[in-house]
């Protein structure tokens, strides 16, 4: 009989693909994975430590997943990711059920952890694991997207960040190691691949001759079967003209660009050590817009960082109203242990911390809501990916400026192609839709043509012609 393997993943992209190669270990050696940890003889948490609330969600999860070793089907409950490299000592201590609490530098070695009895509860070494185009890997995404996480590691300083502590130092993996892990998932049916990294733009940095991103892109630009790259993380510091300018001339470089600026006061961008003033990156934004028609920007905001002052907090709503970001996401500053920011005065109270959250949201609603009405109308290259959850009438897809996992949806309602009245939607499928609606994040429109480039033939099952369309996946 097989071991059945049930993983249970928290945290960011980088962390998904954390657990796409401990799931690939683990098949390698034998088990079978489940979607069910009711199912499953070994349940893996792959947990997150980033701030209060990730730990908070992490330790919730394990709690509710020691319940299925109990229950008596689970063996074995193993603990692995941030938390684990942070807290190991305690969460031994407090969590008696869990079987062994791996680090982030030991993924390698799940397969043989799990398998060995006599093997140690506490497996953290110094966090220096980075995976390889060869270091088996299960994509946990639809087969026509991925992450590839091109780096490992962060060599900032942030005051507020802990984790350079829990990943180690910048760790850089070759063009010739990234191609090859992109031309395999491509070979899977990939046409998307989103680049992630702890530092996008310090890619290269650490490996010999220093090359830089945009001698990276161009190489994965001409992967077969690549159409879509998306470029996540990239810290703004260091952005040279020349990674703009591939960004302008690449056309499976998507429009989208994910950018963390954390805060427009230059007093807290000093504490919180970014590196770069309000002007530096106003000017970078500028510079981005005007050499990128249609890019559509995507940033993290920090607010409640110690000694925030009302002044700090009306220059960052004015920052937001000024730059009319496509897309936004607002932290309230989590005061870790470890950090520079944690000793810091003027810690501010949790109550303000979440009034400014909502004024920004409040602000970014808006924003957001006039971005997506000026949608309506316009034609879009849509990536299929299959029914919706919403309803059995539609499908739904996402184009270029919606990024898996965190942006919204576009739903697809009917196929209006002239001459193909029958027209079969598969997903993976990149189509051209016009927008007939928009909500506050998803979009609605219809199908009026299809992708003239060939792809790899799907395997594919028919699902019911729902509104004139039938979908295959």
């Amino acid at each position: 009989m097989p071991t059945h393997v049930y993983m249970h993943t928290l945290g960011c992209p980088k962390n998904r693909v954390d657990s796409e190669v401990m799931l690939g270990t683990l098949a390698d050696a034998g088990y079978r994975l489940v979607q069910e940890p009711e199912r499953a003889d070994v349940i893996v948490v792959n947990t997150c430590g980033f701030i209060e609330s990730a730990k908070q969600e992490s330790i919730a999860a394990i709690v509710e997943l020691a319940d299925q070793k109990a229950a008596g089907r689970c063996k074995k409950l193993v603990v692995a990711g941030c938390l684990t490299q942070r807290y190991h000592a305690e969460l031994a201590a407090e969590l008696p059920e869990v079987d062994h609490f791996v680090g982030t530098g030991a993924y390698q070695d799940i397969a043989r952890i799990v398998a060995d009895a006599q093997a140690s509860r506490v497996i953290v070494p110094d966090p220096d694991f980075v995976h390889a185009a060869s270091t088996p890997r299960v994509n946990s995404l639809p087969s026509h997207t991925a992450y590839l996480k091109i780096a490992e590691g962060c060599d900032n300083a942030c005051a507020f960040c802990i984790i350079p502590a829990l990943r180690g130092p910048q760790r850089s993996r070759p063009v010739a190691d990234l191609v090859a892990e992109a031309e395999a998932l491509a070979a899977d049916g990939a046409v998307e691949l989103s680049l992630v990294a702890q530092d996008l733009t310090a890619w290269g940095q650490d490996l010999p001759g220093r090359p830089r991103l945009h001698e990276l892109l161009p190489a994965l630009c001409r992967v077969d079967g690549l159409r879509w790259l998306r470029l996540h993380y990239a810290y703004p510091r260091d952005f040279p003209d020349a990674l703009i300018e591939v960004m302008a001339s690449e056309p499976a470089i998507v429009k989208y660009l994910d950018m963390p600026l954390q805060h427009s006061s230059d007093r807290l961008l000093r504490a919180m050590k970014r590196g770069r003033d309000s002007q530096f990156l106003r000017d970078l934004l500028a510079k981005l817009r005007a050499r990128v028609p249609g890019l559509a920007l995507r940033t993290s905001l920090i607010v409640g960082l110690p000694g925030e002052t009302e002044a700090d907090f009306q220059d960052l709503l004015a920052f937001v109203r000024e730059q009319r970001f496509e897309r936004l996401g607002v932290f309230e500053y989590s005061r870790e242990e470890g950090t520079p920011a944690a000793a810091m005065d003027g810690q501010v109270p949790e109550e303000l911390k979440r009034e400014r959250f909502q004024a920004v949201m409040e602000v970014q609603r808006d924003l957001a809501a006039a971005h997506q009405r000026a949608m309506i109308g316009r034609r879009l290259e849509v990536l299929v990916e299959g029914a919706s959850e919403e309803s059995e009438h539609l499908l739904q897809g996402r184009h270029a400026q919606q990024a898996p996992e965190i942006d919204g949806l576009t739903y697809l309602n009917e196929v209006a192609i002239p001459g193909e009245p029958e027209a079969a939607v598969y997903p993976g499928d990149l189509v051209t839709v016009e927008v007939t609606d928009a909500g506050d994040y998803d979009l609605v429109g219809r199908v009026v043509a299809r992708d003239a480039r060939p792809r790899r033939a799907p395997q594919a099952r028919k699902a019911p012609r729902t509104s004139g369309l039938r979908v295959l996946g």
